[in-house]
């Protein structure tokens, strides 16, 4: 399972690691949402060590969610020195969220 990531902890998790993260930006009542979950949850177990994969429910943690203008659900940020270097918004085949993660490397 991906890392799950508040409001509380999104600054340390995200934005000060030294590795590259990729965080969902989800909602339990997303049917999209639901189809991007089980890729992210198999991308945080193949890039363990790598780069950090988490997830960010945003009905109960919506400041980082308003902070990077997430609006439509899924949306996937890919974090590289705190910074926001790329994104996908919907739904994608996991080989597109991999070169996203793989180009932060």
């Amino acid at each position: 399972m991906a890392l799950e990531i508040t409001d509380a902890t999104f600054e340390e998790v995200v934005l000060k690691s030294d590795k590259p993260v990729l965080v969902d930006f989800w909602a339990a009542w997303c049917g999209p949402c639901r189809m991007v979950g089980p890729i992210v949850d198999e991308i945080h177990a193949e890039y363990e060590g790598k780069a950090i994969v988490g997830k960010v429910d945003v009905d109960a943690n919506q400041e980082f969610a308003a902070k990077y203008g997430v609006r439509n659900i899924p949306t996937v940020l890919i974090f590289k020195n705190g910074e926001v270097v790329d994104k996908q918004v919907g739904v994608a085949p996991k080989n597109v969220y991999i070169s996203k993660i793989d180009a932060a490397l």
